[in-house]
């Protein structure tokens, strides 16, 4: 554009006398411009060419990428692998020591370890995905209208989100078990995710204040595009990057949540496979047998790092500017 309004400045007989500085000094606002688009197209690389540049220059991340695909495949084939029956009792071979047929042992029932854990794979996963992504959902929802919409809104819905930050999650997922006293998966959900959102909802709500400021949400609206439109086609997308991390920090908090409670007895009902539940079973006998007590203990904790690493390296591939 600068070269093309520079030109038409000059008639054509005038341009074949111009000298080459002249030309020159007359082509530079193109040059500069032609750099600008150059810098613009590099820094919007794609989301994917960020995270494949950090995988191969982070190599912790791409371990725990490997780790996590190697749960969740044997969560998916979990009977296929599991060496027994994880409910099957074996009167006369309690609290047996690893051996060839019960690689990890066996529990105070002749139970065989190395099935419940991976069984409880499956149950370790799915609370740590499905509180995580309801308490996600419910953080976009408060986060995107609060931002968007600003003023009484943005007040009502913060303060709100206030309370709930000042109530002790624990406490209240502990309270919700209590009353309905035998808790199912479903209502294990509910109150894991009842006090997650609020953090969520807060940084979303800072993406939605920066990029609703933006000339493509200007132009948008300009043109008569729909609020809601705006808020779920146009600024929504942009924030997920940044939910990509929140998730990938967030599952490993459920988990160790789940893992708690079934620890103290408050989880889903025995005879259900979870790795909390078989470190509370093992515990009193951790030196008679030691691998098979620890063992739990040692899939929740590759587990939780493993994401930990996983957000991590995430979180510097799409924000270079967050690493220490």
């Amino acid at each position: 554009m600068t070269k093309n309004n520079n030109l038409n400045e000059i008639k054509q007989p005038e341009l074949h006398e111009l000298t080459q500085p002249e030309l020159l000094e007359l082509l530079e606002p193109l040059e500069h411009e032609e750099e600008d688009i150059a810098s613009e197209s590099a820094e919007t690389d794609s989301i994917g060419e960020k995270i494949l540049t950090m995988f191969r220059r982070n190599k912790i991340t791409l371990v725990a990428v490997c780790v996590l695909a190697l749960l969740a495949l044997m969560a998916i084939f979990a009977p296929f692998v599991a060496p027994h029956d994880p409910y099957s009792m074996n009167p006369g071979e309690e609290l047996q020591q690893p051996s060839v047929k019960f690689p990890l042992g066996t529990d105070v029932f002749g139970r065989c370890v190395l099935s419940r854990i991976i069984f409880g794979s499956r149950i370790s996963l799915i609370v740590g995905f499905a509180p995580t992504l309801i308490s996600m959902t419910l953080g976009v929802i408060f986060g995107l209208t609060s931002g968007f919409f600003g003023g009484k809104v943005d007040f009502i819905i913060m303060r709100f989100t206030d309370m709930i930050m000042a109530l002790p999650g624990l406490l209240i997922t502990l309270l919700i078990i209590f009353i309905f006293e035998r808790p199912n998966m479903f209502l294990l959900f509910i109150a894991m995710s009842i006090t997650g959102w609020t953090g969520t909802a807060r940084i979303i709500r800072s993406q939605v204040l920066a990029f609703r400021e933006k000339e493509f949400v200007e132009a948008a609206r300009s043109v008569g595009v729909n609020r809601f439109m705006i808020m779920f086609r146009h600024i929504l997308p942009n924030c997920l990057p940044i939910l990509v991390v929140i998730f990938t920090l967030s599952v490993p908090a459920m988990i160790m949540t789940e893992s708690g409670l079934s620890f103290l007895g408050l989880g889903l009902p025995p005879p259900t496979a979870s790795w909390g539940s078989l470190i509370n079973g093992l515990r009193s006998h951790i030196f008679r047998i030691p691998i098979s007590a620890l063992a739990p203990g040692v899939f929740i904790l590759l587990t939780t790092m493993s994401f930990n690493f996983l957000g991590d390296g995430l979180r510097d591939a799409v924000d270079p500017s967050m690493k220490e």
